[in-house]
């Protein structure tokens, strides 16, 4: 029985290998923070955020989809609308490089081996793993200690269309909820009694940008036959 299977994988995996077409390129945008330090508005990028994508389009409604981006996120309590932030005046600063996989879904089809102009609102979510520094703050300054890696859970809301052949032109606004509560120094493990700030809730960072795609590969078939 183990052996039908193992064949039966192997086939499926065959058969999708010519039936699949690539997206290979890259995401330009900025990036911001929300946490303990600074404004709290959710989607106001104030950092470059540069990266990569690739999507294994596995239907005209979803594909497979990995990304690799490197951004700077900063924030300062003087910049926030609370009073109380901005009496304390702390800032911060940290660098996140996070790999991203997960499956994207197309709210419509989106064939692109047909070569009529196509748009389509998309939503992506899977599991990320990025690494950042671990810091804490003393007497209103920051410490820097060595990166660490933690978990995040991305979720995206964008919208694509097919400007020209074979490229493909993108906008997303992408959250992420982390397992971590130090982004900005707040909540250091290690120094438990300079924590500040609410520490039941976990940082957040947000990607915003456009990506651009350039599609190749066998073109697929997604009828059954």
């Amino acid at each position: 029985m183990n052996r039908i299977l193992y064949l039966l994988v192997l086939t499926l995996m065959s058969l999708s290998a010519h039936a699949q077409i690539n997206e290979l390129g890259i995401f330009a945008g900025g990036a911001n923070y929300i946490g303990d330090v600074g404004p709290t508005n959710y989607v106001s990028p104030n950092e470059p955020a540069l990266g990569i994508i690739y999507k294994w389009n596995r239907s005209p409604r979803h594909s497979w989809r990995a990304s690799f981006t490197y951004a700077d996120i900063k924030s300062k309590d003087v910049d926030s609308d609370m009073s109380g932030r901005q009496e304390r005046g702390f800032e911060f600063k940290n660098t996140v490089k996070e790999l991203s996989l997960g499956l994207e879904f197309n709210f419509f089809d989106f064939n692109l081996h047909e070569p009529d102009f196509k748009i389509t609102p998309y939503l992506y979510s899977g599991i990320s793993y990025f690494w950042s520094d671990e810091q804490y703050i003393q007497n209103g300054e920051t410490r820097r200690l060595d990166s660490k890696g933690n978990l995040a859970i991305p979720m995206t809301l964008g919208i694509k269309s097919n400007i020209f052949e074979n490229f493909v032109l993108g906008f997303e606004v992408g959250a992420r909820y982390t397992f971590t509560d130090n982004l900005d120094g707040s909540n250091h493990k290690d120094y438990p009694q300079l924590a500040f700030g609410n520490l039941n809730n976990n940082d957040w960072y947000v990607f915003t940008g456009f990506t651009l795609t350039y599609t190749f590969g066998v073109q697929p078939c997604y009828c059954v036959e």
